[in-house]
């Protein structure tokens, strides 16, 4: 009862706000509702405020005690969904498939494809020494196993 009240609930405020997007949505036997969101722009504190009051106060705590938490997925979370993929075009990323583990640039994202490019040295097709040479692979979203946004200073 609990959880399809705060699912709708969840529903409403992410369509007022669609620049925000659902990740993780839990509710556990304790009534402790865990709610991760991710944005277009980023998440802020004040976007976690708006959608745990969206929720908390559309709820009766004279009629179940629950404790809620709104977070967003953090900085070094996997990428789950393509318009997180979308949202770090340009970025460095760190990408892992059964086969090869790869640290690019995130160049495009199309269909269900994403495209990564990368500089490497390789030995020269003639003669001694190394050339440094351009790659690129494109990859289905389903064939990663896991992939995080590399964070510099």
């Amino acid at each position: 009862m609990l959880r399809e009240k705060v699912n709708t609930l969840l529903e409403r405020a992410l369509e007022s706000r669609e620049d925000l997007f659902l990740l993780e949505f839990s509710v556990d036997d304790a009534n402790k509702i865990n709610v991760v969101i991710d944005g277009d722009r980023g998440v802020t504190v004040e976007d976690c405020i708006y959608i745990s009051r969206q929720i908390e106060h559309n709820l009766d705590r004279e009629e179940e005690d629950f404790s809620l938490e709104v977070k967003s997925a953090g900085a070094t979370a996997p990428l789950q969904l393509l318009r997180q993929y979308e949202k770090n075009v340009g970025r460095q990323l760190e990408v892992r498939t059964k086969d090869n583990h790869y640290k690019a640039k995130l160049m495009n994202v199309e269909g269900e494809s994403i495209q990564l490019a990368w500089k490497t040295r390789e030995p020269k097709p003639v003669g001694k020494g190394k050339v440094t040479v351009n790659k690129e692979v494109t990859l289905p979203i389903d064939e990663i196993e896991q992939a995080k946004v590399i964070i510099t200073f």
